[in-house]
């Protein structure tokens, strides 16, 4: 069974500029990433993805990858990824969900949302263990924040999902609310349980989605409203449309 959403059905009244922008930077750090070598590529991860024992200082780097300072490494770390799926999961979400939340912030204070968030899922991650020498790399969990905050503008509006299971292929809109809830609980689901979900940093995907339920509170612009109205009946078929990306 296959289940991926395509669009939602918020009104684009400004072009989000901002979610281009991190959408472009994300794609053009994996153009990079792939053209190293393998070894090189590795190295990479290494110094430029996020070590909870390094940043906490129970490890250190070898001095000959140069590597930053271990702070900055939150912030590198989240236009990295691990493949090209990686990427195309990671950008289709915010694609998807980023631009919704643009409109309701504005482009600088989304900006700078989207690192608080991500600061905060990479040190929920870390936090749970901090000794752990595997590199943390990926946009999630900042992502994660985005799909907080679009849940707490807009729960009751819809995201087309395409869905397919053996010879059924259906658009289906579906509920913001539900497909976010199911979302969350697998996330949290994951995190609790006692093996987790291996090479998934499901910690930073839950601290991300909580800190962006609660900041999108205070970084919305004058006159946004939480918890808006829904526009359309939800679980039905969706109309076709010219192009899936909204």
């Amino acid at each position: 069974m296959l289940a991926l959403p395509l669009y939602d059905d918020t009104p684009r009244v400004t072009t989000p500029v901002a979610t281009f922008g991190l959408v472009a930077a994300c794609c053009a750090v994996y153009l990079w990433q792939a053209g190293l070598p393998p070894r090189a590529g590795e190295a990479a991860t290494i110094t430029y993805g996020m070590v909870p024992a390094v940043l906490f200082g129970h490890a250190s780097l070898p001095r000959y990858l140069n590597a930053p300072p271990p702070w900055t490494t939150i912030y590198t770390s989240m236009f990295m990824h691990g493949g090209l799926l990686h990427l195309a999961g990671n950008m289709l979400y915010l694609w998807i969900f980023g631009r919704a939340v643009e409109m309701a912030l504005g482009p600088l204070r989304y900006l700078v949302f989207y690192l608080v968030c991500g600061t905060v899922a990479a040190l929920t991650q870390a936090m749970v263990d901090p000794t752990s020498h595997v590199p943390m790399i990926g946009a999630s969990g900042a992502i994660a924040g985005v799909l907080g905050a679009y849940l707490v503008l807009n729960p009751r509006g819809n995201v087309v999902v395409f869905f397919w299971f053996i010879i059924i292929v259906r658009l289906i809109a579906v509920p913001a609310v539900f497909l976010l809830g199911i979302w969350f609980a697998l996330q949290l689901v994951g995190a609790l349980s006692t093996e987790g979900e291996p090479g998934v940093a499901v910690w930073a995907h839950v601290g991300g989605f909580l800190a962006g339920m609660a900041l999108v509170v205070v970084f919305r612009r004058p006159g946004v409203r939480l918890m808006q109205p829904g526009r359309t009946a939800a679980f039905r078929f969706a109309p076709r449309r010219r192009g899936p990306w909204g």
